[in-house]
């Protein structure tokens, strides 16, 4: 079975959705993260069966790619995502892009370009644990569907070991992707807004949508406030930092960690949330964020979606090898109130009518 397909998020991505506090030593300072956070904890609590991406079964047997290209007007699943490419009528092209002005090293991205003769916005889509998928290859399609620019970097390019349009199996993915940290993740985004912004049929304003850990790195850069012409972000099933927390000891309770309120006041940009409730991390901590948001006065939205798992919208109804349609109801669901919200919020956000 190809590698670029994946089973349903709800089996492997649940416990990658609350970002603690790593150990000191692993705490670093940069203009990309407020001080004292920790470099990259993202993975630091999941199991080898949590980074570990299930195959695909329908009666005990690998299920093969189909031909179907999923739902209209909706990004592809994992199972159809690969058709869907095939299929699109818009330009993508890989590029190289220079990490920062004068580096030697080269980001590599996929590029979707709208079939439209106006200027049009940029929007950078951040992948999951997993790397730059087919999966994501397809929603950047779809992006650029509702008339925008997509750039879907491959923030791997550095670590593993220079650009590289192979797609890379998903454990490998996730092994590399320990070695990046926030400033990594809002360096790849800025490079890759700024290639796309400077292109002819560019306008000079973008925004940024991410999937699970691309979801983190969503809060990560409107924390920083990216570069001018940042209009936004919509974060899938990620959180912002966290800080605090201690172990119980004999005589003391556990202190759960919280959200860090000092880093969301830092926010200008508008930024958006969507979960499934059926991912409890994510879901404990939505009732603080939101109250947080609302305290400090920023433009925030958060949805939880009833019976979805994380990762709905890569799973939608692709079958686990144990069907549960209540569940794929749900991420269909989901994914027909989101995806239209995420639309809607770069539209406003970014100027098009």
């Amino acid at each position: 079975m190809s590698r670029c397909i994946y089973s349903l998020a709800a089996l492997v991505l649940g416990a990658c959705s609350m970002q603690h506090n790593a150990p000191p030593s692993q705490v670093r300072t940069s203009s990309a993260m407020p001080a004292g956070m920790p470099m990259d904890d993202h993975m630091a609590h999941m199991s080898a069966a949590d980074i570990a991406a299930p195959r695909i079964l329908v009666d005990g047997v690998e299920r093969s790619k189909q031909n179907a290209q999923g739902m209209a007007g909706l990004p592809a699943s994992a199972i159809t995502a690969e058709a869907r490419l095939k299929a699109s009528p818009r330009h993508s092209e890989w590029v190289k892009i220079a990490w920062e002005a004068g580096s030697t090293d080269s980001l590599m991205a996929f590029v979707v370009y709208p079939t439209t003769k106006t200027k049009a916005p940029v929007v950078v889509v951040v992948h999951e644990i997993f790397g730059l998928s087919t999966w994501v290859r397809g929603v950047a399609d779809q992006v650029a569907a509702e008339g925008f620019i997509a750039v879907a970097p491959d923030m791997l390019s550095r670590v593993r070991g220079g650009p590289s349009t192979v797609e890379l199996a998903s454990d490998t993915a996730t092994k590399l992707i320990r070695g990046i940290g926030s400033a990594e993740r809002n360096k790849a985004v800025t490079a890759s807004a700024n290639y796309a912004m400077m292109l002819p049929s560019a306008r000079q304003k973008y925004g940024i949508i991410g999937y699970c850990w691309g979801g983190q790195t969503v809060f990560m850069h409107a924390i920083n406030n990216g570069v001018k012409g940042f209009a936004g972000g919509v974060a899938f099933y990620g959180m912002p930092y966290t800080k605090g927390g201690s172990p119980a000891t004999a005589t003391t309770a556990a202190v759960p960690a919280t959200i860090d309120a000092d880093s969301l006041a830092k926010i200008k940009m508008p930024v958006m949330l969507l979960s499934g409730s059926k991912d409890a991390r994510i879901g404990a901590s939505m009732p603080a964020l939101d109250s947080l948001m609302k305290h400090l006065g920023k433009n925030y939205s958060g949805t939880n979606y009833e019976g979805a798992t994380h990762g709905f919208l890569r799973a939608q109804d692709d079958p686990k090898a144990t069907r549960d349609v209540t569940e794929e109801a749900a991420n269909v669901a989901a994914t027909k109130d989101g995806w239209p919200k995420t639309v809607a919020f770069l539209k406003k956000n970014l100027g098009v009518k």
